[in-house]
């Protein structure tokens, strides 16, 4: 979704969903909409792309610590609560994005779950060395060619059994460090989406 501003979910990726019409799809939550501002070129994950990836979430939802680390809309991280994910620590560094994610937390039932952290992606992750989350997602700005730095600073803070969901240019599909394994993946005609499961194929 790129083409982007940092820290949010921008245009690239086909059928995006307009700024300000967002819709939580699934779940506890599910019709609550996300009010997204009108900041330039943002695009959260489309309802197909997020339908997909958390039907192949959907058993390790449950209770699951959830990090969205490029948050934008907040669309991933929201919606893997209203399924049934414990908490989520949303990491934001535009100032106008991250007050609407605590708007729309605030005025969720249970929202108090749900942490912005109005933040670099980078420098946040280097504050984290105790942090354990079972799932983490990584869209970063495509123009900034961030996964090479932040996945492997990333992978540490993720549990042993831990799922990762990682988006990058369709022509260009990033990979996380050694130990992880594809799970299943898709791709439209701009973005490749990938979740990988640490420790090997299941």
């Amino acid at each position: 979704m790129k083409a982007r501003h940092h820290n949010g979910r921008y245009a690239t990726r086909a059928r995006a969903t307009a700024p300000g019409r967002v819709r939580l799809i699934g779940g506890r939550w599910r019709g609550t909409r996300l009010e997204v501002p009108e900041v330039a070129g943002l695009r959260p994950t489309s309802d197909r792309v997020r339908e997909t990836l958390f039907n192949w979430l959907a058993p390790a939802l449950p209770g699951a610590r959830v990090l969205d680390l490029f948050a934008g809309s907040g669309a991933l991280g929201l919606e893997a609560v209203s399924r049934g994910a414990a908490s989520a620590v949303l990491v934001e560094r535009d100032r106008v994005l991250a007050q609407a994610l605590r708007t729309v937390a605030g005025r969720l039932p249970g929202g108090e779950v749900v942490k912005v952290a109005e933040a670099d992606a980078r420098q946040w992750l280097q504050g984290q060395a105790n942090a354990s989350f079972d799932i983490a997602f990584v869209d970063p700005p495509f123009a900034e060619g961030l996964w090479e730095t932040v996945l492997p600073v990333l992978s540490p803070l993720l549990a042993a059994d831990g799922w990762l969901y990682v988006e990058s240019r369709a022509e260009t599909p990033a990979a996380p460090p050694a130990g992880w394994a594809l799970h299943r993946d898709g791709r439209t005609r701009e973005v490749h989406h990938a979740l990988y499961r640490r420790g090997g194929p299941y």
